[in-house]
Parts: structure tokens; C-alpha cells; sequence
């Protein structure tokens, strides 16, 4: 499988040509339009610590569609208790640090390098890249954040200081992308726990027809805000 050496350029090759697992692409920069150009291609960067960046568009790909989402119980439970307050775009960076500091199973480190964490900052002060927050009071507790192209959200990574706190934070979103139409939600790879809110396994080309319609859809920039109560049904 043919694995591309990108350069100064912003190009990627078609992300049909990558392979099910494993990079299509290396090389390049995190440079913001390099960015957006690839997850309007159904690409994204995934790599570690001291690694060249890798660019991946696997087969099948993890999507969760807005009005498809299931709460589950425990969620439920926590939200009628009214435990945690909810924000968006309140502490982008302050998310992206947590995300790269959690521990994670199986993993000895982070793929949310310094320079990804500065490439994400530069796309939400764009107002491309979304956050979603939970605080205990006025302690951020968990969250998650992403990017947002047309009518697509692209999942990057949540966590959780207190159980539950990342779950409300992901319901809280997918049901404000709802309201607003955008109900491609992009959770990359499989996991169970995501597998619980409704997210299934699409065929890469599945998944790279429906961001092409996505993409078409005018993109709502930011920064975001939860609409009022009232709003919201």
C-alpha cells in the first residue's frame, strides 16, 4: 500500500486510495488550511510524540448522526439532577490540555502534541474547532472538543474528571448540532463506549458520501453558545 510523502503543498491524495488501517499520508504541517482541506476530505492527523505527522482516513469509519443519538440511562439520571453546568466554547484550550493529559488505556502517552494543541487553537480562534464543557461549580470537570466543517462535527477527543461529566458533555452537543442541523457527527474509529450513544461502523465510502453533502452546507462559525431553555425542544 502506497503511503504519501506530502510537502509544502496543500494536497492530500484521495482518501479512497488509504489503507482500512494506517496512514495515507505522512509529512506536511498542521498549518490551519492544510487542516480544513483534510477533514473536508474525511482525513485527519493521528500520531505521537516524535513521530513525522500521519494522515488517516480509515475504512470503516466510526459516525454517529445527531438525530440517532441514545442517552443512556446513567446520563439520563444525571442530567435530571441538574449535577453539572454545561458550556460551549468557554475553555477551548483549557479542554485540549485536559484531553492530552488524561490517562487513556493501553496508551503510554498522547497523540495531542504541543504543536496539535497550537493547530487547534488557531482553528477555534478561526471559529472552526468547538469545544463542549462540564463544570462542578466553577471547576471544569470534562469535556470534549472537535472541529466543525459545513454540516459536519469532527470528534477529536473528550475526558472526564468525575464520572459522567464527559457523557452529559457529548449529549449536550450532539443535541445542539440537532438543532442546528448539523447531524453528521465524525467519531473516527470504533470504541464501545461511543458504540453506547448510537454511533455505528460505515464503509469509508458511506461515510465519504455523506461528507461531501456535509461539506456543501454553509458552516455555522464561532464561538458557540447552548440555546436558551426555551429553544431547545
Amino acid at each position: 500500500m502506497t503511503v504519501y510523502l506530502l510537502d509544502e503543498r496543500h494536497v492530500f491524495p484521495p482518501p479512497e486510495r488509504a489503507p482500512p488501517a494506517g496512514p495515507i499520508a505522512v509529512g506536511g504541517d498542521l498549518h490551519p488550511d492544510r487542516l480544513v482541506l483534510a477533514y473536508s476530505m474525511g482525513i485527519f492527523p493521528w500520531y505521537g510524540p516524535g513521530e513525522p505527522i500521519q494522515w488517516h482516513s480509515p475504512d470503516p469509519r466510526m459516525v454517529l448522526l445527531a438525530d440517532e443519538l441514545r442517552v443512556p440511562r446513567s446520563v439520563r439520571r444525571v442530567r435530571r439532577k441538574g449535577r453539572f453546568r454545561l458550556t460551549l466554547d468557554a475553555a477551548f484550550a483549557r479542554v485540549v490540555d485536559a484531553c492530552a493529559s488524561a490517562p487513556r488505556p493501553g496508551q503510554a502517552g498522547t497523540w495531542i502534541t504541543g504543536e496539535m494543541k497550537a493547530a487547534y487553537v488557531e482553528l477555534h480562534r478561526r471559529g472552526l474547532a468547538h469545544s463542549a464543557e462540564t463544570w462542578r461549580d466553577e471547576r471544569l470537570v470534562g469535556g470534549l472538543y472537535g472541529v466543525s466543517l459545513g454540516a459536519a462535527f469532527f470528534g477529536e477527543s473528550m475526558y472526564a474528571e468525575e464520572p459522567e461529566a464527559s457523557k452529559v458533555a457529548l449529549v449536550a452537543l450532539a443535541e445542539q448540532l440537532r438543532r442546528w442541523g448539523i447531524r453528521l457527527i465524525d467519531c473516527q474509529v470504533y470504541t464501545e463506549h461511543l458504540a453506547r450513544f448510537g454511533a455505528q461502523e460505515w464503509p469509508r465510502r458511506a461515510f465519504l458520501a455523506a461528507l461531501r453533502e456535509a461539506i456543501e452546507e454553509p458552516t455555522r462559525p464561532g464561538p458557540w453558545r447552548f440555546d436558551p431553555p426555551e429553544e431547545q425542544s
